[in-house]
């Protein structure tokens, strides 16, 4: 434990001074591996172990995939698609923020590019139609933290890695329960929206909303395919992977014809940067791994959560807390990196379905990440209304509570997750 905790320290001061948190990991790793007087040799056995999956090679045909779309703009006809659906409502242009970043998540599988993407063309109509900026920034905020749970996420797919579980399991796993803390949402959203007059958008006729649907159906027909690929078994995650890859590259070329060959060689050299982080840091949390397995940390963790009593809700709570704080100040990767390896094998003691127990995980991390006061993308909403923290927190605390109501929801009815995984028989 001595070890550890000197690990953690030197982790700890590592972040503090500016170094990228996957160097600080392997520093310290190393730093941990010396101390404990284990072989050097095992650290670059752990990460080209950490790194050996065939189902990583998911990641970098769904970040190239979801990268190339949002420049050919598809993202613009999802929020067109969404605001004839729901922006006639009251409240409407904060339903409509909703509702298209449950469809835009289903391209990007980036949390990131969400919040950024979605952000800068939703929050100046938004201002603009009467809300006030802290609320614009709210809405925003806490509708990118539900995009996590629609597949594509490359956090789906690092948990299934990590609890060696169905990636096709856990991509059907989050549909529904993003449906289910989408519509907790509105409903906050039209609460206020009654409470501050916000205003709505006219009834689109059915020319506009027709007019709407076809131009939205280029991006809808990734998460329609993976929806009813995945439930009848037709492809594996990898293979979706790359059959969404080649779809972007042909509609990028024959349709939208806005991305030149050169741009599309720059988004394939930044897909192929960005995975390798993500494979890198798998390699090196590896480590850290051993190191907690050397030390018992899991048996003792798991004994620990296990005396609270209560069964799978109450581990579940308590571990969706560790995760959401964890995921707050470190980002999503590096936390599943740390807390899976410890938290899962307890998990199973419980009886805890894997594919529930992944999307627990996976909500917590969303949740976390636009919490304040230092939610990673929280910090990348509040630009787009120059807002600080401090001007934010008291507005956003309905959303907060919109949130982390979807979580309990969605921990307590195991069935919203399991439903779709269950009727394409990967769950007993």
């Amino acid at each position: 434990m001595v070890i550890l905790a000197l690990a953690a320290v030197v982790f700890l001061l590592l972040v503090a001074v500016g170094i990228p948190i996957v160097f600080a990991m392997g520093l310290s790793g190393i730093l941990g591996l010396i101390v404990g007087n284990f072989d050097l040799v095992k650290l670059p056995s752990s990460i080209i172990a950490g790194a050996d999956s065939f189902v990583m090679l998911a990641i970098p045909s769904f970040i190239f995939a979801g990268t190339l779309m949002e420049r050919c703009g598809m993202s613009y006809q999802l929020i067109t698609l969404a605001r004839a659906l729901v922006g006639w409502m009251r409240g409407g242009l904060g339903m409509t923020t909703v509702a298209a970043e449950y469809l835009f998540s289903g391209i990007s599988g980036s949390s990131v590019a969400d919040v950024s993407a979605i952000g800068a063309m939703l929050t100046p109509p938004m201002i603009k139609a009467g809300y006030k900026p802290e609320h614009a920034v709210s809405i925003v905020a806490s509708a990118t933290g539900i995009g996590i749970l629609v597949p594509p996420a490359v956090f789906m797919i690092v948990v299934g890695t990590l609890t060696n579980t169905s990636i096709v399991g856990i991509f059907l796993g989050g549909f529904i329960p993003a449906l289910t803390m989408s519509a907790i949402l509105m409903a906050c959203i039209y609460w206020q929206a009654t409470r501050f007059h916000w205003p709505t958008d006219a009834r689109p006729s059915l020319k506009v909303f027709l007019s709407a649907l076809r131009g939205a159906l280029i991006p809808l027909f990734v998460p329609i395919v993976m929806l009813v690929g995945f439930r009848f078994g037709i492809f594996t995650a990898t293979e979706a992977g790359a059959i969404i890859s080649f779809y972007a590259v042909v509609v990028a070329l024959l349709v939208y014809r806005n991305v030149s060959f050169r741009e599309m060689l720059r988004v394939a050299e930044d897909s192929a940067l960005m995975s390798a982080a993500v494979v890198l840091l798998m390699g090196v949390a590896t480590v850290y791994q051993f190191l907690l397995g050397m030390a018992g940390v899991p048996q003792a963790v798991g004994q620990m959560l296990l005396s609270l009593g209560g069964g799978p809700f109450v581990f579940l709570i308590v571990a969706a807390i560790i995760v959401a704080f964890f995921g707050m100040i470190m980002e999503g990767l590096p936390a599943a990196m740390i807390l899976v390896p410890v938290l899962f094998p307890a998990a199973k003691i419980v009886g805890i379905d894997p594919i529930h127990f992944s999307i627990v995980l996976t909500a917590a991390v969303g949740v976390g990440l636009f919490m304040p006061p230092i939610g990673v993308g929280l910090l990348i909403a509040l630009r787009f209304g120059n807002l600080s923290v401090a001007q934010l927190a008291p507005h956003y605390w309905p959303y907060a509570v919109a949130l982390l109501l979807g979580l309990l929801a969605i921990i307590g009815v195991p069935e919203l997750t399991l439903l779709l995984p269950q009727s394409a028989g990967l769950v007993r």
